[in-house]
């Protein structure tokens, strides 16, 4: 690898994505031992080079010989270029430059809803701005993943069920709703981060099923099973919550919502 010299990536490292890649960089010799900085442990001169609202946005590369900063995808490709000219210039042809641009934000901009930290709420931290149109991305990519996912699953369950993705779709909007309007004046700044955090235990939850949709087990493994990733899931609404700073209360909601949706589809289907 042919080390880029005389940058320094600011990365957050209350993200354990930000954190992985970027040591990733260092142990891979595209950038040296040196090449990386925490946004909390900022040293005065890139404090001063850099936007810091921006770099909670989008990670900023420090160029010491310029002066100046790269933020976002055109960081990592430098990065990634210096090592990879070809892979660079690939990325960098349009239509795929807007994808991966696309791309990078959507991460980006929900990447505490993916993986929350319980530091997210310090003054330092590197928190990046809501933006709506992201957040609402993301809900629908899970949405429509989680129902087309439980459509095909719940086949195997030996509840009489047959593959229904607009069931599924139903019943997983019909979550975000209830949520919505029953912990709406509980939750009130918060109503957007706990939606993104409770997307993503749905995303845990089905991406623990896939597995089993191309194996032909008994209905009653993947019965016990489907019961077991319902517990996990759960178990990480719970801490998620917790990091919240949030109580009981949208557990259980949350889990009164399911049990009812459950209770109604089994009850139509005998």
């Amino acid at each position: 690898m042919k080390t880029l010299q005389n940058h320094t990536l600011i990365y957050d490292n209350e993200c354990p994505m930000c954190n992985t890649y970027s040591k990733g960089f260092i142990k891979s010799g595209m950038l040296n031992e040196s090449g990386r900085e925490a946004f909390t442990e900022l040293s005065f001169k890139n404090k001063n080079l850099i936007d810091f609202n921006r770099a909670k946005n989008e990670i900023a590369l420090v160029d010491h010989n310029k002066n100046k900063v790269i933020y976002g995808l055109d960081s990592l490709l430098l990065i990634i270029g210096n090592s990879f000219p070809t892979l660079e210039k690939i990325a960098r042809i349009q239509p795929l430059y807007w994808f991966f641009k696309k791309l990078y934000s959507f991460v980006s901009y929900n990447r505490k809803q993916i993986i929350p930290s319980k530091n997210d709420d310090a003054k330092n931290s590197c928190v990046p701005d809501f933006n709506l149109k992201y957040r609402l991305i993301y809900v629908g990519f899970v949405v429509l993943f989680s129902g087309l996912v439980l459509g095909i699953f719940s086949s195997k369950l030996g509840l009489n069920l047959n593959q229904n993705f607009a069931r599924e779709l139903i019943i997983c909007l019909g979550q975000i709703v209830w949520q919505t309007l029953f912990l709406r004046m509980y939750l009130k700044e918060k109503i957007w981060d706990y939606l993104g955090n409770m997307m993503t235990v749905s995303l845990i939850g089905t991406l623990l099923l896939v597995p089993f949709l191309f194996i032909n087990l008994s209905p009653v493994f993947n019965l016990v099973y489907f019961g077991i990733v319902v517990f996990i899931m759960f178990l990480e609404h719970i801490r998620r919550c917790r990091i919240l700073k949030l109580n009981l209360l949208p557990t259980i909601s949350w889990m009164l919502f399911r049990l009812t949706a459950l209770a109604i589809i089994i009850w139509l289907n005998f």
